[in-house]
């Protein structure tokens, strides 16, 4: 009688084969382990898109100060050097604690050199990079203490407000690579010449060409690809720089403090500290939108520990010689047009910026790469951060007339920096950072818009927005 009964237990034995294939093949992209042929070029290709972003701060922040060549290379080198471990920190992370464990790489912000360079000026030489230091510390424990709060926002970031922030992200970013396109030094004689505007056509030219004949891997590579071409048309005009080969050690790790101890004035604490709202914002919004993309939505807890992270490289990294960190947008558009989509892959572009900073003349191998080629890179780039921007409004109703205009006057005000430059130039200091981001100002408004239209009074008046809201 015990017979029959053991044909059927014996049956499952013959499947585990298939069981372990699908766990395999179910495995989400954000976690996929991709190949060395495909891992490598893949992270070379986020170190090519932010390398320029990196060293900018530390590169105006230092000639600002009036440091000589070699201290500029190691205020470099600790620029490189936070960037890997945040990158490595976000990406891998602890779980539970810090990371958002996804393809999200963090490095010195651009948006807080405007006031680093302000504390810059009202100090005297040998107090400068200690007043910003300090500043810089105390508003990486100010990120560490609010950022749990805006993990828990997350409820009046519904797609309708950030389609607008991730619109925004791309529209405003885009003068930096028009800029780069130009020859990137404002100054210079040659700023605008038609030899820069060509070269970073061409660029942009070689990037069309691959994506629209390209194949398999080769289309994902696109850019890399676009710009190594754009660099070797660049050599025989001369248009790439050497200096830095000749002029970067070999090998230089950060010390300590080596621009003095931290001193701590009030003054500079709280302006580094509305910028650190400002760039909290804009890491959320980073987070949200790389969610969107990878199709793996940022909860309120990936944002609490992925503001964690920036708190923590803010905090630590003045100690060498770091700056306030937060998200790099030019990245997520980097993940947008490929669409590899592995945090592993990053995490090895982290550990690329680690080296890079260890070993300064390999970084500037990268920095070979000329303005002009990045600047026609960059247009696809912040392009198609854009178009996810879109692409999300597409699926926040706006069919209905008060989500039509949240999104017309959110990104009206997020559009006003850029239209008009000094439009708040007699707002208070205070003011001028938050609203003077294009990003911060229209992310602010959809934000109190939102609560205006869909939150406020609408508990015991009829259920309207849900439907407005519910593809979202």
């Amino acid at each position: 009688m015990a017979q029959p009964a053991k044909g059927p237990a014996t049956a499952p034995c013959s499947t585990p084969p298939v069981h372990t294939e699908d766990a395999v093949t179910s495995v989400h992209p954000v976690d996929e382990k991709l190949r060395f042929s495909r891992l490598v070029p893949a992270a070379l290709q986020h170190i090519a898109a932010m390398y320029a972003g990196v060293v900018t701060p530390p590169l105006i922040i230092g000639q600002a100060c009036g440091l000589d060549i070699a201290a500029r290379t190691r205020l470099i080198a600790a620029s490189l050097l936070i960037a890997g471990v945040a990158t490595i920190l976000q990406t891998i992370g602890v779980k539970g604690f810090v990371g958002n464990r996804l393809p999200f790489v963090n490095a010195a912000s651009s948006a807080g050199i405007a006031p680093i360079l302000a504390i810059a000026e009202t100090n005297g030489k040998g107090h400068q990079l200690p007043a910003i230091y300090g500043a810089v510390m105390v508003a990486g424990a100010f990120c560490l203490a609010l950022g749990p709060f805006f993990g828990r926002l997350l409820r009046f970031f519904p797609p309708l407000v950030t389609g607008v922030v991730i619109t925004l992200i791309g529209v405003t970013l885009m003068p930096v690579p028009v800029s780069w396109a130009q020859g990137g030094d404002r100054t210079a004689a040659d700023f605008g010449a038609m030899r820069h505007l060509a070269l970073a056509g061409f660029t942009l030219a070689v990037i069309l060409l691959i994506q629209r004949f390209g194949r398999g891997f080769v289309k994902q590579v696109a850019l890399l690809l676009g710009l190594l071409v754009g660099t070797l048309a660049a050599l025989p005009f001369g248009m790439a720089d050497f200096s830095g080969l000749t002029s970067a050690p070999v090998a230089a790790l950060p010390t300590p403090f080596a621009f003095g101890a931290p001193e701590f004035q009030p003054a500079a604490v709280l302006s580094l500290c509305i910028v650190m709202l400002v760039l909290m914002t804009e890491s959320s919004a980073g987070m949200l939108a790389l969610g969107e993309i990878c199709d793996r939505r940022a909860d309120s807890g990936t944002i609490t520990r992925g503001l964690r992270t920036d708190g923590i490289a803010t905090l630590l990294g003045p100690v060498f010689g770091g700056f306030p960190t937060s998200a790099f947008a030019q990245n997520v558009g980097v993940v947008s047009l490929t669409r590899v989509r592995s945090r592993y892959v990053v995490a090895v572009a982290g550990g690329t910026l680690l080296v890079l900073g260890a070993f300064p003349v390999l970084g500037a191998v990268v920095s070979l790469v000329p303005l002009p080629v990045l600047g026609g890179a960059g247009i696809v780039l912040f392009g198609s951060i854009a178009v996810s921007g879109i692409r999300t409004l597409s699926e926040a109703g706006l069919d209905d007339s008060s989500n039509i205009v949240l999104v017309a006057v959110a990104l009206g005000a997020g559009i006003i920096p850029l239209a008009a430059p000094t439009f708040y130039a007699g707002f208070p200091a205070w003011a001028q950072t938050v609203l003077g981001s294009g990003i911060s100002a229209g992310a602010l408004v959809a934000v109190l818009l939102n609560l205006f239209f869909h939150h406020l009074g609408t508990r015991s008046g009829p259920a309207r927005p849900a439907p407005a809201l519910k593809s979202s």
